[in-house]
């Protein structure tokens, strides 16, 4: 999912919340040179990003370029804005049929299940209808 905002730092908004969702971004910014600014939703004014509490609960989001990217193509952009050639790589090809649509559906797995993967809390558990 893509949208189109204003040009600003980049920013990673994720549930801060989630243990799972929060020790996932300490790892990146530890493994990752190119890791953006992140912020859990809970912190950050959403609709001057134009999204919503349903949005943040819903999937992890990157704004970058002038754009938000949502879920699977969150940690394709991530990856594509890093000095790595070959993360460079993986994240184009996250964006690439049918490896879209697979990110998509691992992405979705990890998230409907991170209260029960490692460093995962009872309050990670996924909202009904997020």
């Amino acid at each position: 999912m893509t949208v189109t905002a204003s040009a600003r730092p980049p920013l990673l908004i994720f549930d801060g919340d989630c243990a799972f969702c929060t020790t996932s971004v300490n790892t990146m910014k530890r493994l990752l040179p190119g890791m953006p600014a992140s912020a859990p939703y809970q912190w950050t004014d959403l609709a001057s990003y134009a999204l919503t509490t349903k949005d943040a609960q819903s999937r992890v989001w990157l704004i970058v370029d002038g754009h938000q990217y949502g879920g699977a193509a969150a940690v394709a952009a991530l990856l594509r804005h890093q000095p790595n050639a070959t993360l460079r790589a993986l994240g184009w090809l996250g964006t690439v049929p049918p490896w879209s649509w697979a990110a998509e559906v691992g992405y979705r797995f990890v998230a409907r299940y991170r209260h029960r993967l490692p460093g995962g809390t009872p309050a990670c558990r996924m909202k009904p209808g997020a």
